[in-house]
């Protein structure tokens, strides 16, 4: 029997911009087509509603070639929905026919519609932009090769999504010259299909014979297993792992299982923190260790990989920006050819072969790997998320590991949310004025509306809507876009293109808020300000990993895990959840609760300070070695540290803008076995509350002060009226959760492997409350109530253990 060939699927719109992209790298200059992405989907449909009868609205076209190449033969299936078919062939004497420069008396019996939203002046467009014109063409012949048509039509329709103003360009094809061009594209195409297909099928042998590279943990092999099954069902999975479980390597192995099994087309490994991103590069170096074959790479931030001192990319200041995308599929196709490793060492030094833009390379690399590795932005930002995977509603088979997966909370609000400064409208006035009255004039009009606002804002004010100043903002986006195309920018660059950027994600989002929004104004440090605030993420969090197969979000303190599943998008009734034993012996941890303590800023007073001081004092002489203190702010933390700064020796404290630099020396201080105590003072929720790992004896305590709740605000008084309103809970979505992850993750920096033993104090007479005590996770329990005088004899008794 014949075998079946491998067929390899691409869109339309991703085939023409990977082969045709080119020309420079200009941040100077507004990419139109980005930037109006979603306005121009409201305009896609109401234009196609006001077509005639013989139009045909989105679409589906797809054709599949045989493709051989060297040594491979196989199919190559490309694939769109083409946003209209005009049909001159049927079209009724109250239409008019489309009007060609070429053939009128015998305009195309079809012609494909191409539609894109512009905020750019129609007057300044000269000809359809490549890429759009390749699409068109592509569904040109895709469309004449399925149903024989020798001549056919495309036509360009660009709308200004402020003016609604058209302009169209308009072009014949016979199929001849159509069918030529595509079977250009197509062998331009077939060299990286072909390396795509010889890779999988090695990597996929490489994960057949993979096992697992450890003798399984208590409870870690029905982990593995149910994060397989959560792929194979395409769920949801929420997985609360306490440290030592080995909740990376049993959420990697299994997908990685999963990929080679066919299920799995591309992993990306999602976090919030840099350190968390390392663990995951170790995780695939250890299966790589085992004789796995795969291509991972780590997407870095832009100013660590950037050749320059501060990135600038245009062609004047930047010498990799000319002609950057003419020279940079060559230099990812020869990393990919020549390199199994993806480091990013070695992205650096191929780009510098190939004189490109590392980050930019980097982004176009993952096209090509099995793992990505990045920050939460690249999937669910609505600014940077990797458009060539997640450009439409279709549903591929990715599987997202969220790790931390308790940040994701707010970082989803941030992304979701939009917020415009007056103050920022009238600066950018200063510097346009004399260059361009239009903008500047536009500008006015906008900072205009913005007074208003600030006229009827005392200090804090909820509004129903801001549609008037949507109106005009779109105008001015309209202004701006030409302003920028033609390049007038010389002074105050990096101000001019930051109101751009921040206009286009306020009009972005408010096109998309919902009754998960509220509107209000008030005063940020004396500035005005105006902003949209996402109030709960989890129906973009989920519109988001709809793009995927599945998704398993996991940490350590993924507690109440039902807040969790909600506000992340889960769906109870559908997805999982499950809790992940701790490995770790009862025995190597005391957790204490000090019962006569208080950190209500209504009991904030000498004597209580004095109390935190003495408890500090006695915690940290029972036994020589390195402590953390934790505190709920800047202030109190400098309030204890002037108290004590006499008493305690080895005392270091935290300050608030620390150094990557300064944060490496702090931790350089608190050494394995040593012989003078060390004691940190630290804040929760910053830089040492959560992803640092001081294992062994580097830390043997931890007293958290408090209980983290936020500070009472504008901005938290709405979430917790939203959430009363909603169901309820407002105190709890506010205040108590978020105040309570942070107290979990600095006590979690103490036991950090089965052989560490610790001590735990907990300053705060509230966690013997069951409000909040019910959020204590298992391994917590049992705990010891304690007071001041109880405390030594319990410390003592623990550590002659």
């Amino acid at each position: 029997m014949e075998e079946k060939l491998r067929n390899i699927k691409i869109s339309v719109r991703n085939l023409v911009e990977f082969i045709l992209c080119s020309g420079d790298l200009d941040n100077t200059r507004a990419r139109s087509d980005a930037d109006a992405m979603q306005a121009g989907s409201k305009m896609h449909r109401k234009l196609q509603k006001q077509m005639g009868a013989n139009y045909t609205a989105e679409v589906p076209l797809s054709i599949t070639v045989p493709v051989s190449r060297e040594d491979i033969s196989f199919e190559l299936t490309v694939e769109g929905r083409a946003d209209g078919i005009i049909n001159n062939k049927f079209i009724r004497e109250d239409f008019s026919v489309l009007v060609f420069e070429e053939e009128e008396a015998n305009p195309p019996e079809i012609v494909i519609d191409e539609i894109k939203g512009v905020y750019l002046e129609l007057s300044h467009l000269t000809a359809p932009i490549g890429v759009h014109r390749a699409q068109a063409m592509c569904y040109a012949y895709i469309y004449a090769s399925k149903y024989g048509q020798q001549r056919i039509g495309i036509r360009m329709t660009y709308c200004n999504l402020e003016t609604e103003n058209l302009r169209y360009f308009e072009e014949t094809f016979h199929y001849g010259e159509l069918s030529d061009w595509f079977r250009q594209l197509v062998e331009e195409y077939a060299k990286w299909a072909a390396w795509q297909i010889k890779w999988v099928e090695k990597r996929n042998r490489a994960i057949k014979a993979m096992e697992f590279p450890f003798e399984y943990r208590e409870g870690q092999k029905e982990l593995v297993t149910g994060v397989y099954k959560t792929i194979l069902r395409k769920k949801k999975l929420f997985i609360e792992a306490p440290t030592g479980v080995g909740k990376t390597i049993s959420t990697v192995f299994p997908t990685v299982k999963a990929m080679g099994e066919g299920l799995v087309d591309k992993v990306f490994y999602l976090t919030a923190k840099t350190i968390t991103r390392t663990v995951a590069e170790e995780a695939f170096n250890i299966l790589g260790g085992n004789g796995l074959d795969f291509k991972v790479v780590t997407i870095t931030a832009k100013e660590k990989v950037c050749v320059l001192d501060k990135p600038d990319c245009n062609p004047g200041a930047c010498p990799r920006a000319k002609g950057h995308f003419d020279r940079v599929n060559a230099a990812v196709y020869d990393l990919l050819t020549s390199e199994n490793d993806i480091s990013r060492e070695h992205i650096i030094s191929y780009a510098e072969k190939h004189l490109v833009c590392p980050f930019e390379m980097g982004l176009d690399v993952t096209l090509w790997c099995d793992t990505v590795i990045c920050d939460y932005n690249y999937v669910f930002d609505p600014n940077v998320y990797l458009r060539r995977f997640f450009n439409n509603e279709k549903q591929n088979d990715y599987v997202f590991l969220i790790d931390e997966a308790h940040n994701l909370v707010d970082r989803a609000r941030e992304m979701y949310s939009a917020v415009l400064y007056k103050e920022d409208f009238l600066e950018v006035k200063r510097l346009v004025k004399d260059k361009s009255g239009k903008l500047a004039r536009q500008l006015d009009y906008c900072n205009n509306d913005l007074l208003r606002l600030k006229r009827e804002c005392d200090d804090f004010e909820v509004l129903d809507n801001v549609d008037g100043l949507c109106i005009h903002l779109m105008s001015l986006m309209t202004e701006y876009e030409t302003f920028l195309q033609e390049g007038f920018i010389t002074e105050g660059k990096e101000t001019i293109l930051r109101l751009f950027l921040d206009i286009r994600h306020f009009l972005s989002i408010y096109e998309i808020h919902d009754d998960n929004y509220t509107i209000y104004t008030d005063y940020e440090e004396e500035r005005f300000r105006l902003k949209l605030q996402c109030m709960d993420p989890s129906r973009n969090l989920q519109n988001c990993m709809a793009r995927g197969r599945s998704a398993v979000l996991f940490s350590a303190t993924l507690l109440p895990i039902g807040y969790y599943m909600e506000q992340l998008g889960g769906k109870k009734e559908e997805d999982y959840a499950v809790y992940a034993p701790s490995t770790f012996l009862t025995e190597n941890r005391l957790i204490m609760v000090a019962n006569d303590v208080s950190t209500k800023y209504s009991r904030r007073n000498a004597r209580e300070y004095e109390k935190i001081c003495r408890y500090i004092k006695d915690f940290t002489q029972a036994k020589a070695g390195n402590y953390m203190v934790f505190f709920p702010s800047y202030q109190m933390l400098q309030e204890i540290a002037e108290l004590m700064g006499g008493e305690l020796e080895g005392l270091v404290v935290q300050s608030s803008s620390m150094t990557e630099e300064e944060k490496e020396l702090f931790l350089e201080e608190f050494v394995e076995n040593p012989e003078k105590s060390r004691i940190g003072f630290c804040v929760m929720g910053g830089i040492f509350s959560e992803g640092i790992d001081l294992k062994s004896n580097r830390l043997i305590g931890a007293v958290i002060v408090g209980t983290g709740l936020p500070m009472v605000c504008n901005e938290r008084e709405l979430f917790r009226g939203y959430f009363d309103q909603r169901n309820g809970t407002g105190f709890d979505y506010a205040y108590l959760y978020s105040g309570m992850n942070k107290v979990l993750q600095s006590a979690g920096r103490v036991i950090r492997t089965k052989d560490d033993r610790g001590a735990i104090l907990l300053l705060d007479e509230r966690f013997t409350q069951r409000q909040y005590n019910s959020l204590f996770p298992r391994e917590w329990f049992p705990n010891v109530t304690v007071n001041q005088a109880s405390m030594k004899s319990c410390l003592e008794g623990f550590w002659n253990a």
